[in-house]
């Protein structure tokens, strides 16, 4: 989120010197107009004095304000150096004209007139505060809190000098330290509403939300149209994730000031929390519209870009980002993670690297560090980097993850499925978990004689690999319900033991004991290599179902090979897992008969499989998995990428060969060909190239010899 803070505004300007003869009874009429509010007419005077005599310098001092005020800061500056070119020693005219070369965002030339201003009085409160809004102008906010320091230490009642030192401190991530200042400065001035306001900010930043989003309403209670407390408000309902009431916050700050790029920006976020990522990114690209150097614009656009999978452009959006600040440790961080779905590793580490250098407790670029480390295989380094992360960040879901992925994937199961269980908190899959009355169980305790829900939760794959357990938990003493996605309902689990019923999601459950997701039974068994339930089939296929699948295939006349080469579209990992039909074209050769078990083809792949004249599609006639079950059984050989269709062919125990990327899903093990799940399964993975024409070269290879084709 973009949560910048709003300043106080400053001090009113010191009271003018006294002009000298000539010109003293006009000056001393335009100050009294000026104070009048009569600014126009006090205008007006002063350039009739400066007519008469250029040099005359409270004139041009007094005129530089009026123009300040009016919003002509360039002509402000200009009129007030003449006034200090006449008298240099002008204090006030110092201090005024900082403020307007502050406006103007020409920080350094301010901060010079501040420096020249307390020398000639060390003691202005006023001076120390505004030097101190120029130093956090050039981030230099360990100097800017000392200023408001020593300004709150000339005038303790400073509440806006409490407030602006809040939000330096915010910026060096001392959120306590920028509440207690904010908490000063409203103790000073209840309806101090930027302060208000940005106290929302810190209590956000310290996930206090529901404390941050009464401190704003608390400001916009004080002033409706206050865009930037609309804004924050925004800010705390997105991180409670009352999204459109955060959108709503959002659009009422925009439609007061249409170009307020903090709250385009924080509306992009919400949108892409909703998934709504073509809206966002429009958001994030009016937000650079209207603040090219937007930081956070740039980023949260990549993201959303990476979302859309368009990394590419995800990457050129941080690029932006860093040519405006080169040390800007989220844009390194999105860049690597784009640079990792490019398939760029190394320098996508490159990168995590370098936000790690601008920010060294940056858990987020550690953690994306561990999960490049683990696709390069680089296990030991993966596991040192997400322990680093835990340190930071013990809570840390992905992270705890992440680290079960690779033990998992080294064959450290105990470990492993012990960290599994963070999944239920990862970003991913949490509020997908199941919230029984009856407790969770996990293997402790004895169930004979209970009753126990197995549940399924994750893909089809997934709970044709883990059903395998049922049995055992049924060879324990227990009643298992088991619950499962429908399309595998009809027949292949009924083939299933250990199952007393069969649920789908939606049915009405009977009473039971307890109940365990079924990728937690590995936990509950506490499985190792050794002791996986690897007998198989544990599936079958009903006989007259592989009758009915015999006779629509005909006569056997030469080996028949079941392929599936691509997945569900919409897996996170499909752009991975899946290959295009094309790159199997050297295997059409063979002389086999090839039969598609995808009931359904992508375009691009349809023209090629109308023009293979060895290949059968069944199209929608493969109804369900029963029916997958049943050509399978009909089948001499499965070959399919990484999909529920492999896990099948194992269950049934066919013999399978499945094709991997370079790095496998975590079930797949590293560094073997075979898998203790599937004793009939062979693997096949990609070399470091991370291309598909080496193992297609080396499945036509494998099938000539066990063909003889």
């Amino acid at each position: 989120m973009n949560k910048k803070p709003d300043f106080a505004v400053g001090q009113a300007p010191e009271t003018l010197a006294r002009a000298p003869k000539a010109a003293a009874l006009l000056f001393a009429e335009a100050v009294t107009l000026h104070r009048a509010g009569r600014f126009a007419d006090a205008e007006q005077i002063c350039r009739r004095i400066i007519a008469a005599e250029p040099d005359h310098a409270d004139s041009q001092h007094l005129l530089g304000i009026i123009l300040h005020r009016r919003g002509d800061h360039a002509g402000a500056v200009r009129h007030m150096e003449l006034a200090l070119a006449a008298n240099p020693g002008n204090f006030a005219a110092l201090n005024n004209c900082g403020i307007a070369l502050g406006a103007l965002n020409r920080h350094g030339k301010a901060l010079a007139c501040y420096d020249r201003a307390l020398v000639l009085r060390p003691d202005s409160a006023e001076a120390h505060y505004n030097r101190g809004n120029t130093l956090y102008g050039l981030k230099r906010f360990d100097e800017a809190v000392a200023s408001f320091d020593r300004a709150l230490s000339l005038r303790p009642a400073y509440a806006e000098a409490s407030c602006n030192r809040g939000v330096a401190l915010y910026a060096q991530r001392r959120f306590e330290e920028a509440l207690a200042s904010y908490d000063r400065a409203l103790a000073l001035r209840p309806d101090h509403i930027e302060a208000l306001c940005n106290r929302g900010n810190a209590l956000s930043a310290l996930k206090r939300f529901d404390e941050a989003l009464k401190s704003c309403d608390r400001a916009l209670a004080l002033r409706p149209d206050f865009a930037d407390a609309l804004c924050n408000r925004g800010v705390a309902l997105h991180a409670l994730e009352r999204f459109d009431e955060a959108l709503a916050s959002y659009d009422r700050a925009i439609a007061l000031r249409p170009n307020h790029a903090e709250a385009l920006c924080n509306r992009g976020t919400t949108l892409q929390a909703l998934e709504r990522y073509h809206e966002a990114l429009a958001s994030y690209d009016h937000a650079v519209a209207v603040q090219p150097d937007d930081l956070d614009a740039l980023c949260n656009r990549s993201l959303t870009l990476h979302a859309l999978k368009r990394f590419d452009e995800a990457l050129k959006s941080c690029d932006r980002a860093l040519a405006i600040r080169p040390d800007f440790a989220e844009a390194h961080c999105y860049r690597g993670n784009a640079l990792h779905a490019l398939k760029r590793p190394g320098e996508a580490l490159a990168s995590y690297d370098r936000a790690l250098a601008a920010r060294p407790d940056y858990a987020e670029a550690l953690h994306n560090r561990s999960v490049t480390l683990y696709g390069l295989r680089r296990f030991d380094e993966a596991l040192a980097d997400s322990a680093r992360t835990l340190a930071i960040r013990p809570d840390y879901a992905e992270a705890h993850f992440n680290e079960a992925c690779c033990r998992l994937a080294i064959g450290d199961l105990f470990r492993g499925w012990q960290k599994y269980e963070w999944r239920w908190q990862t970003r991913e899959q949490k509020g997908h978990q199941r919230n029984f009355t009856r407790p969770l169980w996990l293997g402790s305790g004895g169930i004979a004689g209970e009753t126990i829900l197995l549940h399924a939760e994750q893909g089809f794959g997934d709970t044709i690999q883990f059903c395998r357990y049922v049995p055992r938990v049924a060879e324990r003493g227990a009643r298992v319900i088991l619950e499962v996605q429908e399309p595998l309902l009809q027949g292949l689990m009924r083939s299933l033991p250990g199952a007393a019923q069969i649920v789908v999601p939606g049915d009405s459950l009977p009473d039971f004991d307890r109940h365990c997701p079924l990728l937690s039974l590995p936990l509950a068994f506490a499985t190792t290599l050794e002791t996986i339930p690897a007998a198989t089939p544990y599936l079958s296929a009903p006989q007259r179902a592989a009758m009915d699948w015999s006779a629509r295939l005909g006569p056997r006349t030469r080996p028949r090979i079941g392929l599936v080469w691509s997945g569900r579209p919409g897996h996170k990992n499909d752009h991975n897992r899946s290959i295009g039909l094309g790159a199997l074209s050297p295997l059409f050769d063979l002389d086999a008969t090839y039969v598609s078990l995808q009931p359904n083809i992508r375009d691009a792949d349809a023209a090629i499989l109308h023009g293979c004249s060895n290949f059968i599609h069944f199209g929608d006639k493969l109804k369900d998995f029963t029916d997958t079950a049943a050509l399978i059984s009909n089948l001499d050989l499965v070959v399919s990428v990484d999909t529920a269709v492999a896990h099948l062919a194992g269950a049934l125990a066919r013999p399978v060969w499945i094709l991997l990327p370079y790095i496998g899903d975590w079930r797949w093990l590293v560094g073997r060909d075979d898998s203790p799940w599937y004793p009939t399964a062979r693997l096949f993975r990609q070399d470091e190239t991370q291309e598909w024409d080496g193992v297609v070269a080396r499945v036509r290879a494998a099938l000539q010899t066990a063909f003889a084709v």
